[in-house]
Parts: C-alpha cells; sequence; structure tokens
C-alpha cells in the first residue's frame, strides 16, 4: 500500500516510517513532486492537518494523510497548542489570526525559551502533547464521473507529562528536550528515538492509523 503523508519534516517521516514499518509504503511531498508551501490556517490542530490533507488530495488525487501536534501547557491555559512550531515568532506578529511566518518560526530554542520564560516558577508543570491525523483515502466515483467520493478518518494521540526546568537531552527534536513523560525520568530527547516511538502522542495517533489501514487490506 502506497500513501502520502503531507509533510517535507525528515524528523516527522522517519519517525512515522519507522511506526509504520515495511507494510505501508509512505511517500513524503517531495516524492511526489509537491513543493508547495501548503497553507496552514485553522485555528485548531483538526483544522491544520484536515486543511494539509485536502490540498494533497485535491492536486494530486492519491491517499494522504497529515498530521498537526500541539504542546498543551496546563498553566498556560493550553498554549502554545497549535501554534506550538511557531511559538516564538507569535511576538514578532502584530496578531495569531495573521498566522505570519518570521524567520523566528520553527526554531525550536527559542520556541523553548519563550515556554520556560512564561512557565518561570510556576510549580504546575503539567503539559500533554497532543497529536492529530487527517485521513482521506478515495472511496468511488461519483454516478456521473465528475468527481471522486472520499473518505474522512481523524485519529488523536496523547501523551501526559511535565515541563522540566532546564533543557535535557540531545535527541529528538522540537520541545523534547524540556518534556518528561509520565512514569519516565528522562526526557523524549534522553529516552531517545526508538523509545520515543513507542510510547509518544504521534506513534499514539499513527497506530490507530496503521490498525484502521491495516483492517481495510
Amino acid at each position: 500500500m502506497k500513501i502520502v503523508f503531507a509533510t517535507n519534516n525528515q524528523h516527522k517521516l522517519s519517525e512515522i516510517r519507522d511506526i509504520l514499518g515495511n507494510n505501508i509504503e509512505v511517500l513524503s511531498l517531495k516524492d511526489i513532486g509537491c513543493d508547495a508551501d501548503i497553507p496552514e490556517t485553522g485555528t485548531t490542530l483538526e483544522e491544520n492537518a484536515l486543511q494539509k490533507a485536502e490540498y494533497v488530495y485535491s492536486h494530486y488525487h492519491m491517499d494522504v494523510f497529515a498530521d498537526d501536534t500541539g504542546l498543551e501547557v496546563e498553566a498556560l491555559g493550553g498554549a502554545p497548542g497549535v501554534y506550538s512550531a511557531r511559538y516564538a515568532a507569535l511576538e514578532c506578529v502584530a496578531a495569531e489570526s495573521q498566522q505570519a511566518e518570521h524567520p523566528a518560526s520553527h526554531d525550536s530554542e527559542a520556541n523553548m525559551a519563550r515556554l520556560l520564560k512564561e512557565l518561570g516558577n510556576n510549580n504546575n508543570r503539567k503539559a500533554r502533547f497532543r497529536t492529530v491525523i487527517a485521513l482521506i483515502q478515495k472511496k468511488d466515483v461519483c454516478p456521473c464521473g465528475c468527481t471522486s467520493i472520499k473518505d474522512i478518518h481523524k485519529f488523536e494521540g496523547i501523551v501526559e507529562g511535565e515541563i522540566i526546568r532546564e533543557r535535557r537531552g540531545g535527541e529528538g527534536f522540537g520541545y523534547d528536550p524540556i518534556f518528561q513523560p509520565d512514569g519516565y525520568d528522562k526526557t523524549f530527547a534522553e529516552l531517545g528515538m526508538e523509545v520515543k516511538n513507542h510510547i509518544s502522542h504521534r506513534a499514539r495517533a499513527v497506530a490507530k492509523l496503521c490498525e484502521f489501514l491495516n483492517n481495510k487490506r
């Protein structure tokens, strides 16, 4: 089975391929010749994941899934949430609703620095990573042949944990050096990719996706 993962993020791509194994061939945007800057203008993880999947499906007519992930910190009212990848850059735009790109976007060090600064000495360090996957598959063709009928499914994965006060570990990406999952005394960045791929939010969402795809084969 071939399916497109709507990303060119090599960290995510490697993680997903490791989780899915050899039963499903996962193609990246680069693999299908898509170099478009797919918009992510939603205000929720669900909206962004579906928006990316819809773009690929409508332009390339291939089965596709897309994900969006956010770190939700209890003491910050669920922030950074949908803005996790560009959290530091939000200081540089007039309003979050503008969704403007900025050189600070996707800067993990800057994002972690802002998060740790905003948490300060707050003793409530509870946080969770949440991943939402939107899957679109061709179901059939309408009777007149003018368009295809598609199936849309969503899968969610959550891992609870806490934000530690200083960075630890050299593996992983994003907020991994400051997120310690419940039941472990190490951060995602210390646990390494093999362990993370078994317990992470993305692993849990992908497990649901994989079970669904395997049941359809």
